[in-house]
């Protein structure tokens, strides 16, 4: 069985977000435990899962459900784009890919320059507070704090400046359980000559991922957050602290296009078959 590491969200190898992704033969998923234990093994943020549906489903290609090394998620970016390349770069799959997954159905399109686009539901965006002690875990007093709804499941906080996102060291023990998934940190950039609208960095020590490199959820909050601020659609932002990525966001009424790049960096086979 094969099994492929992708660096998402960048065109070079060792930057972005590293994802497992194993495209199965089955016509269903195996066992929930063996599927943990690959994310387990894999030890990435999230590693991919997927299957081809019969010619009978008219919503979906391909199912996917994606495993961090403890806890299955509602919802991954990098993840998915990961899929869609190693699809789209084996010839398994051409032009768009419909994924039915736990929060819906999703599409990917791949485009001749190599980047990959996906449609994915906005966030819904509804006032929050963080506790005394959360704010003093997290290092930083927040501007703004705002629930990113059940698929996301994080905390999205508003911070000064650029600044003091990529400076920042929180208390992850300390935030656990703090929401459903963890918190996104974010702020304007400081230079968008640079190339990018905002930063944001991930935290999810409820998932077993301290810092995620480059979320693609979390964008499906921070594109209707930017663009309600910025007053524009169509922007740029940049995750991440030692890994970097970028991720092109159109916002699209409740929908958001997520573009970015990705390069397969390991291509092996898993012996441990279910």
């Amino acid at each position: 069985m094969r099994i492929r590491i992708v660096d998402a969200f960048t065109d070079r190898p060792f930057s972005g977000n590293p994802a497992g992704v194993l495209l199965l033969d089955a016509d269903g998923f195996p066992s929930d435990d063996w599927l943990q234990s690959v994310a387990s093994e894999v030890n990435l943020s999230e590693t991919a899962f997927a299957h081809p549906l019969g010619n009978g489903d008219g919503d979906a290609d391909w199912a996917l459900r994606w495993l961090t090394p403890t806890a299955e998620v509602d919802m991954c970016g990098h993840a998915t784009l990961a899929t869609a390349h190693v699809l789209h770069t084996t010839g398994t799959a051409t032009g768009t890919v419909r994924f039915a997954a736990r929060c819906g159905v999703l599409t990917t399109t791949a485009h001749d320059d190599g980047s990959i686009t996906m449609d994915f539901p906005v966030a819904p965006l509804t006032p929050a507070e963080l506790s005394d002690a959360a704010v003093e875990a997290l290092g930083a007093v927040p501007r703004s704090v705002l629930h990113t709804g059940e698929h996301v499941g994080d905390l999205l906080v508003e911070l000064a400046d650029e600044p003091t996102v990529r400076g920042l060291d929180p208390d992850l023990r300390a935030l656990a359980g703090t929401s459903k998934r963890g918190i996104i940190v974010t702020a304007p950039a400081e230079d968008p000559a640079r190339g990018y609208d905002f930063v944001s960095r991930g935290f999810f020590p409820n998932v077993g991922v301290d810092e995620d490199p480059v979320t693609g959820s979390a964008h499906t909050a921070l594109a209707p957050f930017w663009s309600a601020r910025l007053g524009r659609e169509e922007l740029t932002g940049l995750q991440g602290a030692a890994r970097t990525g970028f991720v092109r966001t159109v916002l699209r009424g409740d929908r958001v296009l997520l573009t970015g790049r990705a390069v397969t960096v390991i291509d092996g086979e898993l012996h441990a078959k279910p």
